[in-house]
């Protein structure tokens, strides 16, 4: 994040109700950030991700987007696609 951006959402965090928001999204922007990074690691497109997975192309990306609520059930193809397995905790 550059200084300018992070300078604003500084002053917006101090909002106690824009904080909130900020927070709860927090896990959705890791789950999309870890997608992906995995997708990128392992050079898929989303199109070869849509292959392995029987997901839609436009699904993935409206995943990678943060324009939908992917279920438990999607992500764990999602994660075995990159050989890797779905952990959820609650701390």
């Amino acid at each position: 994040m550059n200084k300018k951006f992070r300078d604003s959402l500084n002053e917006r965090l101090k909002d106690p109700e824009f904080s909130k928001e900020w927070k709860d999204s927090e896990v959705e922007y890791q789950i999309i950030k870890a997608i992906i990074e995995c997708r990128e690691e392992k050079q898929l497109t989303q199109k070869d991700l849509s292959d392995i997975t029987g997901i839609t192309q436009s699904d993935i990306s409206k995943l990678e987007n943060g324009n939908a609520n992917p279920s438990i059930k999607t992500l764990t193809k999602i994660a075995s696609a990159f050989d890797k397995t779905l952990e959820i905790n609650f701390k």
